[in-house]
């Protein structure tokens, strides 16, 4: 792209041109007073800019009536630097002098001023518009805790991180990445706590990004994750600020992206998936608790299909004689094996929870709800399934909206069905196979170098201390091993809780 001409007609020429004469394009000419009615040009994106902070910051600024005292002028070096330290009442600033750059800006929500007779303009951080603001959580519900979330802004999502980690060392780094939509990606990470090499991987992976458009989060994660072909994501997302912050303080990298409220943490462990934001700000106790009936019904989301019917075709001495006597005649009229059974269940199921989130919110959780009993009970009536089925599909579904992570969720559900296979033609035999080759196949996985199935595998004890269970805060003394190599003591290990 070229450079600016002192020709600021021909300037403009271009820059709407290049635009096609865009109707949202607003190039406003005017006269600056106090340079003897110098010719200037101010160019904007209606609608991405703060019209007051234009109004007030920038017009007012240049076309106030007087002329400059002569000493003063001689004081600057060029009529562009009396601008900018003497008239310009706006905080941020910065040169341009090439289209590409001016096309930058104007698309960044910034305004951009040409002067006639210079080769080069200002750009003025004008940003504004209508956004959606800072809201409550929808996806992360906690009923302790902060209820923020962020918003599509990038930097109001810098500004929630930022007041919860008020530190010089959370450094932030920010490229335009996307051909053709340019759009603005974040690294945030506290110098002295994050894993330099990582930070390096982190730049390096985002610096091979070659694509023409970046829209969401989804978009970077599938270009730098490090795992393709696997059901469980290797980078973790979250929309809460607090979520961040507390992955920021255990060395981790958070990646931000213009447009989209999820912010990317890399790396990812596969326990961070099932702790909630929630786990601490209760009492550890209570936490623990919460955790380990979360545990249960993760399990249960799993393996609740398949131990049904591993158990009722294979392994019928498992249970006791009167249950087994009152599976037997539920089934006595089903027409199909316990697995078509509980595949239709389940892609039923499925169904209905992706046919509520699609349908508008007025209606789409009663469809759902009306949906789920009606069909259920329609079933059983028409000896389609059995009561039993109904029961343990139900459990299972309700089970897999304890997950804190939806996308774990998503992975959770994609497995149930291999394993139902596995239970239909071995039993818990191959159930068992299955589970093995899920445990190998996650001891295999990495996330920017680390295992993802620290701190079992490898097994580090001083970082079991906030996996399965949670040790009281004060307890909490050290940062994970694996993602640290410096600074891992939070505080003295001697100083103990006060009594």
């Amino acid at each position: 792209m070229k450079d600016l001409s002192e020709d600021i007609q021909n300037n403009l020429q271009q820059i709407q041109s290049d635009f096609g004469s865009s109707t949202d394009l607003v190039v406003r000419e005017f006269r600056i007073a106090q340079l003897d009615n110098t010719k200037a040009a101010l160019i904007y994106i209606e609608g991405m800019v703060d019209n007051l902070l234009i109004a007030t910051s920038i017009m007012e600024s240049l076309m106030l009536s007087g002329q400059p005292e002569d000493q003063v002028l001689d004081f600057y070096e060029d009529e562009l630097s009396y601008i900018k330290e003497h008239l310009l009442a706006i905080g941020s600033i910065e040169d341009i002098s090439t289209f590409q750059s001016l096309y930058n800006s104007v698309l960044s929500g910034k305004a951009v001023i040409l002067l006639e007779g210079c080769s080069q303009g200002i750009s003025a951080a004008t940003r504004g518009g209508k956004d959606r603001g800072v809201t409550e959580a929808t996806r992360e519900t906690v009923t302790r805790g902060p209820q923020e979330s962020f918003s599509e802004v990038l930097r109001t999502n810098t500004s929630l991180i930022r007041r919860k980690i008020k530190d010089p060392n959370l450094w932030m780094e920010t490229k335009p990445i996307g051909r053709v939509t340019q759009t603005d990606v974040a690294i945030m990470f506290i110098q002295g706590i994050a894993n330099e090499k990582i930070v390096d991987e982190v730049r390096r992976r985002l610096n091979e990004i070659d694509t023409d458009s970046i829209l969401e989060s989804g978009y970077i994660e599938e270009w730098i994750q490090d795992e393709t072909f696997t059901p469980f994501p290797t980078m973790y997302n979250s929309e809460r600020p607090d979520v961040i912050a507390a992955e920021l303080l255990e060395g981790k990298i958070a990646i931000l992206i213009d447009g989209t409220p999820m912010v990317l943490i890399a790396p990812a462990l596969f326990v961070s998936f099932f702790n909630a934001s929630e786990d601490y700000y209760q009492r550890a106790d209570i936490s623990t608790i919460i955790r380990f009936l979360r545990y249960i019904a993760i399990f249960i989301s799993l393996l609740g299909p398949s131990l049904y019917i591993a158990i009722t075709n294979f392994h019928q001495e498992m249970l006791p004689t009167d249950l087994l006597i009152s599976l037997a005649s539920q089934r006595e009229g089903v027409p199909f094996p316990a697995f078509v059974e509980a595949l239709i269940m389940e892609v039923v199921f499925e169904i209905l929870r992706e046919a509520g989130i699609r349908m508008p919110r007025t209606i789409g959780q009663a469809v759902s709800i009306v949906g789920t009993l009606v069909l259920g009970t329609a079933a059983v009536d028409a000896g389609i399934v059995s009561p039993a089925m109904v029961i343990v599909v139900s459990i299972t579904a309700i089970s897999s909206f304890v997950f804190p992570s939806y996308n774990m969720a998503i992975a959770f559900r994609m497995l149930r069905f291999p394993l139902m296979g596995l239970a239909a033609a071995f039993g818990l035999y191959g159930v068992f196979v299955g589970l093995i080759t899920l445990l190998l196949h996650l001891c295999n996985l990495r996330s920017f170098g680390v295992p993802y199935m620290s701190p079992f595998a490898p097994l580090i004890v001083s970082d079991l201390k906030d996996a399965i269970f949670r040790l009281p805060h004060w307890m909490l003394f050290t940062r994970p091993r694996l993602i640290n190599q410096k600074n891992i003591i939070r505080r003295n290990a001697n100083n103990q809780k006060n009594n």
